[in-house]
């Protein structure tokens, strides 16, 4: 398997919302032993020079991005949550690199003014194929949606990302800084991205090289919202993990939360009795193309288009499950309730 690369780190150079300089995260990157670093500055390429040195000198693989926010109304400074949603931009190439740079500087000096850059999806999508397109952190779209309004809202936002950008050039961004809700957000997140055939990545989200330097961010980002430390108790991170990581301790953080044995899910009933010559998998097989010939009409004349495909896929993932024993003993249920009369509902 690849060595883990960090897709997602600050410096300093975005502006008190990162607390190591580029320099840092090289050396701690390299001891660590890592593939690869993306330096991902809110905005701008500023440090690129810097890191691009540092790195060479080491031997260490670069990729270079942004983070940038989507309709951002406000200046972050002088704010403790600005507005806008955060998307991960990082180029493939270096005409994707160049493409960046243009964005980059069309939406501080055109569009924008100091401070206040704009950007808009569109203007993301115009040059989606040079780049990969990270969904972002807490302030990402699926990660608002998901907060704001639930699951449901969360994949709407992802499929408007697919449609913006092509599934090719997208990834649905994890990371876990230990906080409470982490483990239950990356769930959701990475079934959303399973399901919508979107890779999904984990990050770490970094915003400082090394966990003795979290104190030194929390100052920093007291400083840009204008406030003191105690005026900003809540709003501030409370465990020092947006640093960079090994690839053993991603694996190990991660794999709890993405890695599992289907057998744990798989229920654990007695065998169902069957037709002599039958077992479970050919029983259910055969109850269900009688229902499914009465409902959709038989397979070379069904009434729904589809119908009969789709059921075949539906019992291929039911047999390698081994999850037959369970749907008949639904049925059997079901059979029970409608023959004598008693109300049930299920799916």
């Amino acid at each position: 398997m690849a060595i883990y690369g960090e897709l997602h780190a600050h410096s300093g150079f975005s502006f008190l919302d990162g607390a190591s300089d580029p320099e840092e995260l090289v050396v701690e990157a390299t001891r660590l032993h890592l593939s690869g670093l993306a330096l991902t500055d809110h905005h701008g390429l500023y440090g690129v020079v810097r890191f691009a040195e540092a790195a060479r000198s080491v031997g260490l693989a670069t990729i270079f991005g942004s983070e940038i926010t989507l309709d951002a109304k406000d200046d972050r400074v002088g704010i403790r949550d600005p507005s806008g949603e955060h998307l991960v931009v990082l180029a493939r190439s270096p005409e994707g690199y160049r493409h960046l740079a243009t964005m980059l500087g069309e939406a501080h000096l055109a569009r924008g003014e100091k401070g206040a850059p704009r950007f808009s999806l569109e203007e993301v999508a115009r040059h989606a194929k040079e780049w990969l397109v990270l969904t972002g952190c807490r302030k990402g779209p699926l990660t608002r949606a998901l907060l704001d309004e639930g699951p449901r809202a969360a994949t709407r936002a992802l499929e408007r990302l697919i449609e913006a950008f092509g599934r090719e050039n997208l990834a649905v961004e994890l990371w876990d800084h230990g906080t409470p809700d982490d483990v239950a957000r990356n769930d959701v997140l990475s079934q959303l991205a399973v399901r919508h055939d979107v890779a999904p990545v984990a990050t770490g989200n970094v915003h400082y090289a090394t966990p003795d330097a979290f104190a030194r961010a929390n100052v920093l980002a007291a400083i840009r919202s204008r406030q003191s430390l105690e005026e900003m108790r809540g709003w501030l991170s409370s465990s020092p993990l947006a640093h960079l990581r090994s690839d053993a301790e991603q694996r190990r953080r991660f794999a709890g939360e993405l890695a599992f044995d289907l057998r744990l899910v798989a229920p654990n009933l007695p065998a169902f009795a069957t037709p002599p010559g039958m077992d479970e998998q050919s029983y259910l097989e055969a109850l269900v193309t009688t229902g499914a010939t009465q409902r959709y009409g038989p397979r070379e004349q069904e009434r729904v288009a589809g119908a009969w495909r789709q059921i075949d896929h539906e019992l291929g993932v039911i047999g390698t499950l081994g999850f037959a024993g369970y749907f008949l003993t639904v049925w059997d249920i079901t059979e029970f309730c409608r023959t004598n009369d008693i109300y049930c509902q299920g799916r």
